[in-house]
């Protein structure tokens, strides 16, 4: 089972194209040591050419470029995305099927009925694709209940529901529950061995704990060095913590959170502009570095 990485950065990416940050005007300068990143999303493989993609990035047609296996250029029109599974309806997840709209069969889309309400409603990026290449909508259970997809041999995805909100264009999003967004476990049912992916965690519950403990690779939230990271660089006000995520340093972060999970290899995705782990020879990465994990970069590859 391969996991590639093929965009490790939050919602606008790395340097986001309207920031002037310490890290995003280091990186866009040659200032600092950083590297770009293009906003999140990972395929999973079992053949190396048929690809399941988690999340549709804004950067879909770029990080098809730059991973040639995702268009294997077997016949004049081809793609390796088999299926697209969704975690939520946040923009930065699926405004990419958008750019996937010229696929020359219905697009086979794996989410919940809660992520489908708003994409027909909110955000109708359902109803839109109906005018060209059209949507088979695969209904997935926030519970744990394991999928597979047909094409995709030997790999069962087991989402779960993560306490979050809808995104503010949805007509629930004062009213969260189970489904809004999802965390998934990725298991190779020949080895038995398992990815956890979470890329928006805001709190470790039971079901989290689980699936770090039995996970041989944990692909986690790495939003924010801080809680309030947003107004230490003067880009806004909001807390990690009221956008939906776990920062990483301090008592209860998400460092001391993976110290717990030793034996895995521990590596955290979706990191923001603002986040200075971006700086590759500073104080943050070093300690991410002594803590045993590692920060995402884009064209990762893991095999489980």
């Amino acid at each position: 089972m391969k996991i590639r990485i093929l965009g490790s950065a939050a919602g606008g990416g790395f340097p986001q194209w309207n920031c002037n940050c310490e890290t995003c005007d280091g990186c866009r300068s040659g200032r600092l040591n950083t590297q770009a990143r293009t906003q999140s999303s990972i395929a999973v493989s079992s053949n190396g050419q048929d690809w399941v993609l988690i999340n549709a990035s804004p950067d879909i047609r770029q990080q098809i470029l730059s991973n040639p296996d995702l268009q294997p250029n077997r016949q004049l029109r081809d793609t390796g995305i088999k299926a697209v599974f969704l975690m939520d309806a946040q923009i930065d997840h699926v405004t990419g099927l958008l750019m996937l709209r010229e696929s020359k069969v219905r697009l086979p889309i794996y989410c919940s009925a809660r992520v489908k309400a708003d994409l027909t409603s909110g955000f109708p990026i359902f109803n839109i694709l109906e005018h060209y290449c059209g949507v088979d909508w695969n209904e997935v259970r926030p519970d744990g209940t394991p999928f597979t997809v047909p094409g995709i041999e030997g790999i069962q995805f087991e989402p779960f529901a993560l306490t979050s909100k809808a995104p503010p264009y949805s007509p629930h999003r004062a009213a969260p529950a189970p489904g809004d967004n999802l965390g998934l476990v990725i298991r190779n049912t020949v080895t038995g061995a398992c990815a956890l992916y979470a890329p928006g965690l805001g709190v470790i519950e039971p079901p989290v704990e689980r699936a770090m403990a039995t996970a041989s690779l944990i692909l986690v939230d790495g939003t924010t060095w801080t809680d309030d990271e947003m107004s230490r660089r003067g880009v806004g006000k909001k807390l990690a913590r009221e956008m939906g995520h776990l920062y990483q340093s301090g008592p209860g972060g998400m460092l001391e959170v993976l110290a717990a999970h030793p034996n895995a290899r521990r590596v955290l995705i979706h990191i923001n502009n603002t986040n200075p782990i971006l700086i590759e020879d500073g104080p943050e990465r070093a300690a991410v570095r002594a803590a045993g994990v590692e920060v995402a970069q884009d064209g990762m590859v893991f095999e489980l």
